[in-house]
């Protein structure tokens, strides 16, 4: 879901995923958790101003640093995203609530945007990309598919 709010554009994306709320949330504060869907590796400083290392590749040589800015035991965490262009960044949050009958309902809400053609189109890439990660994370929690077994190091 897109919308227009008074901060900007911001974006929604939900996924619902038949395992346990406390699994779902560990593959986003966890490094071992994070690299079963997302990253090859990761390092990651659970705090609001820590940070999460995502490496591309085993040893580090490609990664990149994100700024956790809100962080909730409960089934939250937040964090600072580039955009795309010229070193723009916009919050991600997580919100991983526990669905009785069905395991657990992922939220993911991304913005504010602007609404200029390029950071539009900085947003549809990532868009098309969280949408696969999220996949990622499905598949790997409601089919039990080792990702780091099929994916190159």
């Amino acid at each position: 879901m897109v919308r227009r709010e008074e901060t900007g554009i911001w974006v929604t994306l939900r996924e619902t995923i038949t395992a346990h709320h406390e699994e779902v949330f560990s593959c986003f504060t966890t490094a071992a958790g994070l690299t079963r869907w997302f990253p090859v590796a990761a390092e990651i400083d659970l705090r609001v101003e820590g940070g999460i290392v995502l490496g591309w590749d085993a040893k580090f040589f490609r990664r990149m640093t994100v700024r956790i800015v809100d962080f909730d035991a409960g089934g939250r965490i937040a964090w600072r995203w580039p955009i795309g262009h010229e070193g723009e960044e916009t919050k991600v949050t997580w919100s991983i609530d526990p669905d009785v009958e069905r395991g657990a309902q992922v939220v993911m809400r991304m913005g504010p945007f602007g609404d200029d053609p390029n950071t539009l189109i900085a947003m549809a890439d990532d868009l098309e990309s969280w949408r696969w990660y999220l996949c990622n994370l499905r598949t790997v929690l409601d089919a039990r598919v080792d990702m780091r077994a099929i994916r190159p190091l």
